[in-house]
């Protein structure tokens, strides 16, 4: 149940974010909640394997190609999906940032909610 309540969560956030940038479209709701959980199978799936394969480089860089991956995985999310559409990397970057403060203030307040 949690799970289903954070994928929901997830979606009204691409919801936001897609409303916010203009670098970024998803046609309708339910094309927002296919996003949350295709960006959940590649976040579990590719990222993975992305940073064990690119982990020299994230030590050079401290951590920030970790961006690089995240804005990755939001290409391939556009690329997959039909209903959802992101103008480049600079846009899948900003949105990716932005995706995951606004995960991170969803999910502690759910958390707080459970306490």
């Amino acid at each position: 149940m949690k799970f289903i309540l954070k994928l929901i969560l997830n979606a009204v956030a691409v919801l936001v974010l897609a409303e916010i940038l203009p670098g970024a479209a998803v046609s309708n709701y339910l094309s927002a909640l296919i996003v949350a959980i295709v960006l959940a199978i590649l976040n579990a799936i590719v990222k993975p394997i992305l940073v064990i394969l690119t982990l020299p480089v994230t030590i050079v860089t401290l951590g920030l190609f970790l961006l690089v991956i995240n804005a990755a995985i939001i290409l391939l999310a556009d690329y997959f999906i039909t209903g959802f559409s992101v103008r480049g990397w600079f846009w899948a970057l900003i949105f990716s940032v932005l995706l995951s403060v606004f995960q991170s203030i969803l999910h502690s307040i759910l958390a707080k909610d459970k306490s």
